[in-house]
Parts: C-alpha cells; structure tokens; sequence
C-alpha cells in the first residue's frame, strides 16, 4: 500500500479522494496533456499533499492537477507527504495554495477570498497577512463577486479584464452594468 521514498511516501492513486472543498473547478486540458507529458519525461518535483480521512484513504489538500496527470499516464502511485489536518485547516491550505497560483481567473480567485474570509471568520486585514496580498486587492477581488453572473463568466473567459470588472461594480443597476459590458464587448473598449 504504502513505501516510503526519501521525503515523501507513495501513495496508491486509488486510496486517494479529491477534495470536495477544492476551489479549483477549470482544469485546462492541454496544460493537463503538458503536465501529463512533462511527468512522463521528468518525473514529478513536487509531490502532492494529501491528509488521511480513513484507515486507508486519504484526501488531496494540494497537487489534484498532479494527480489527474498521474491518472492519465495509468500510474498506480504518486509521492505524496501527508499532513495532519482537520476539515478547517485542510480548506484552509488548499485555498491558500490555490490563490498563490498564476493561473487562476479573477473569479476563481475572487471566491478562494471570499470562503476563507467567511469560513475562517477573518478580515481583509488577516487574510492578507496570511497569503501576502495586499488588503485593497483582497477586497477588490471579493468585490468581483457582486458582478451579475454574466459579467463573471465574461471575468473567468477573458473577455473582459479585472480593471472593466471593477469598473463596472460601481454601476448600481445590474441591467445598466449588463448594457456597459454588452457595449465593451461590441467595441472592444479598453478600461
């Protein structure tokens, strides 16, 4: 089941559960397939994190994209290093390690700072100590999330920026900011 390696152990895929709290939801397939050909050539050098939730199974906390890459080269095990943590702190890691990434769409991110202000019951302040962002990011990226649902999806497809998003916040009426983002996408304005 288990053998140990010099820093982390190997885990069988199989005995490992995603995490049903991971604020991730877009797994880019091509950087997947790049993720997937980059391990068959390299090897892994960074092996997941996972905790363990039963006798024999164990939840990702960090490396789900990893894992699926795992998966799609049919291998039986990842290294992984396990870390005791409950439900809270487990949230907590993978929030945190999602927001550090590049790769995440304002939205996404957006909704990491929100559920960890709110689950963790901090404020802007704490939450940028915690992840090293400043205050007023944190907090125009929440704001974000008062957009109307098609503005977000515009946010999290590129269509518009996060400078048009912030700009439009400001607009009350949700039929006026969908009238202003029709018109940015129409002209192509800039912020």
């Amino acid at each position: 089941e288990i053998s140990t390696s010099v820093n982390s152990l190997e885990i069988d895929i199989n005995k490992i559960e995603v995490n049903p709290n991971q604020p991730r939801s877009n797994f880019d397939t091509t950087e997947l397939e790049n993720l997937s050909n980059s391990i068959k050539e390299l090897g892994i050098i960074q092996p997941i994190t996972v905790r363990k939730i039963k006798s024999s199974k164990y939840e990702i906390i960090s490396g789900e994209r990893r894992l699926r890459a795992f998966q799609k080269l049919s291998k039986k095990s990842i290294p992984a290093y396990i870390r005791l943590a409950n439900d809270q702190e487990s949230l907590e890691m993978a929030l945190v390690e999602n927001i550090q990434r590049k790769n995440l769409d304002p939205i996404e991110i957006a909704i990491s700072y929100s559920r960890l202000t709110e689950e963790l019951k901090i404020s802007h302040d704490e939450m940028s100590k915690r992840v090293g962002k400043d205050r007023t990011t944190i907090t125009n990226y929440i704001r974000l999330l008062k957009l109307d649902p098609i503005i977000q999806s515009g946010l999290r497809d590129n269509f518009i920026s996060m400078g048009h998003g912030r700009a439009l916040i400001n607009i009350n009426s949700l039929t006026k900011q969908l009238s202003v983002y029709e018109k940015i996408l129409k002209k192509s304005l800039s912020v």
